[in-house]
């Protein structure tokens, strides 16, 4: 499987405010390391069935992720404060699961990985 890349997007760079280089640094690291822990897990896998498990493990971590941010906008709006940052690591997170499935035929494995999971935990599709 090939070596993946990641990015920070620029919209979600240029929404943060302009007086704050931090959260764009802290954006910028942690895509940096997720890329490189991604690629070290592809690498000591055997097989592209085991990379594209790996794989998903991260993508549910981001998903859990993304879906705490989520839950935090409207109580940081309840409680008069901005949810600039919340919004932006939400999007962030949205944003590299998305770069993760349309990396060349890793969208692909996911995909079967995925249906796998789902079936070997005795869900069917028609259940869905």
């Amino acid at each position: 499987m090939d070596e993946i890349t990641l990015g920070v997007p620029e919209p979600i760079l240029e929404r943060l405010p302009a007086d704050d280089d931090t959260a764009a640094t802290d954006m910028q690291e942690a895509v940096a390391g997720w890329e490189t822990q991604l690629n070290r897990a592809i690498e000591a896998a055997d097989d592209d069935r085991e990379a594209a498990s790996r794989v998903l493990e991260a993508i549910d971590r981001f998903e859990e992720r993304y879906e705490t941010y989520d839950e935090l906008v409207p109580e940081l709006r309840a409680w008069g404060q901005s949810p600039i940052y919340a919004i932006a690591w939400r999007t962030l997170y949205a944003d590299v699961i998305a770069q993760l499935h349309e990396h060349d035929d890793l969208g692909e494995h996911l995909d079967r990985e995925r249906n796998a999971r789902l079936v070997a935990d005795g869900i069917r599709m028609s259940d869905l």
